[in-house]
């Protein structure tokens, strides 16, 4: 196998890595061990169908300091409630006050709702 070279880095939810690794699997005649085990796991967990969705409207929420990475964090963890999401967010070095941390619960709850 060539050496491969990491041209950019970009952080991706759970459906969108579902996504390229069926990409993958069409292009590619045979696949490895960890595409597969991959695979299995993303046919487990990644079933939230809303993802592209809930990105938009977490983006335009403009929490300041909330990147894209954190973003696909919490649309992958989904969290409801304030007290989840802080569990999400306590894995990276970032402060987002109440009344925002709210707003995106809140938000997420009515994706969750209607999934």
């Amino acid at each position: 196998m060539p050496d491969a070279k990491i041209i950019s880095e970009k952080p991706i939810n759970l459906l969108q890595l579902k996504e390229e690794l069926e990409k993958i699997k069409k292009r590619d005649k045979e696949v490895n061990l960890r595409v597969n085990k991959t695979d299995e796991y993303l046919q487990h967990f990644a079933s939230f169908k809303k993802a592209k969705e809930l990105e938009e409207k977490l983006t335009k929420l403009n929490v300041p300091r909330l990147k894209e990475q954190h973003i696909h964090k919490i649309i992958d963890v989904l969290p409801t409630t304030v007290k989840d999401l802080k569990v999400v967010l306590q894995g990276y070095t970032l402060t987002v006050n109440n009344d925002n941390m709210k707003k995106i619960a809140d938000t997420v709850n009515g994706f969750v709702e209607t999934k």
